[in-house]
């Protein structure tokens, strides 16, 4: 018996969405097409993997063992998948470089121009991420290094400070803020901040929301869950009493390209540390030069 890895892959978006609908959309693929997939390895294994239900489906005894040994067989081909990519890249001399926020050209070139001129034939790629979700490595899987405040701590995955700044409060050109200079802490706690979906990292999202100072999440939140930085550009220009916290850095950027926010120094709360944060088990050959090169910038 050959199982093909698709199979596997279908059968484990269906066990964990626990409804064939919701798997096809997630894997993209008409829901028919879906459903004979799983006939078709439930036939090939000659075991019952799910049981269908009113609402969606349910795991068997042996599909609930089954799925373990599936689920090894899908990260293994996804890891091996990545990680010929990034030998790949590598080999064509391409560093394949992640952010969040605005580009890094913008808010790090003294960086990138100075990693270029020290090697001129390593091509620098970038890429948008969303915000961190679920575990970092797995986060940062499809690039070699990625330029963001850092996602929540884990082994294997490091992270070198490009720099440290204050964080700055993005509000609306009507706020009561707007006019100011400077924010504390006290007059923005409570707020109403930009709430994040539900997915994204607690401890990243509640960095941007002052969580940290405030040792809960806000009382008040938007109805927008955002995952993205263009979602959440999308939010500050439309919202009028929404706010959110920032690398000083990339706030100013943004009150530059809208019009409508304002940008303002928070002067008692924790810096933010905009780093280079990358899998240790997955390091791309020139890594090492991009750190050496944040050093002298930084230097």
């Amino acid at each position: 018996m050959t199982l093909k890895t698709d199979q596997l892959r279908y059968f484990v978006a269906v066990a964990d969405e626990g409804q064939i609908t919701r798997a096809a959309r997630k894997l993209f693929i008409a829901q028919p097409a879906l459903s004979q997939a799983i006939a078709q390895l439930e036939s090939e294994l000659g075991l019952q993997l799910l049981e269908r239900h009113a609402k969606g489906v349910r795991l068997t005894d042996a599909g609930a063992a089954f799925l373990e040994k599936a689920r090894a067989v899908v990260e293994t081909e996804r890891e091996v998948s990545l990680t010929a990519e990034s030998l790949a890249r590598a080999a064509r001399g391409v560093l394949e470089v992640g952010f969040i926020g605005p580009p890094p050209p913008l808010v790090a070139h003294g960086l990138f121009s100075a990693f270029a001129e020290e090697h001129p034939d390593c091509e620098v790629s970038f890429r948008e991420l969303p915000f961190p979700r679920g575990d970092a490595r797995g986060w940062l899987e499809t690039v070699d290094v990625a330029l963001c405040q850092p996602p929540t701590p884990e082994p294997g995955v490091l992270a070198r400070a490009v720099r440290v700044e204050p964080r700055a409060l993005v509000v609306a050109e009507g706020h009561r803020l707007a006019g100011a200079d400077e924010a504390r802490l006290e007059e923005v706690l409570d707020e109403t901040f930009i709430s994040y979906r539900g997915d994204v990292q607690p401890a990243w999202a509640g960095f941007h929301s002052l969580d940290d100072h405030r040792g809960a999440p806000p009382a008040a939140s938007t109805a927008d869950n955002v995952a993205t930085s263009l979602e959440m550009l999308g939010c500050l220009a439309t919202a009028t009493d929404a706010v959110t916290a920032l690398p000083l850095t990339d706030a100013k950027l943004i009150a530059q390209v809208l019009a409508q926010v304002r940008a303002l120094p928070i002067v008692d709360a924790a810096p933010a540390s905009v780093s280079l944060v990358w899998s240790e088990e997955n390091a791309h050959p020139r890594l090492p030069a991009l750190l050496d090169s944040a050093t002298a910038v930084a230097g």
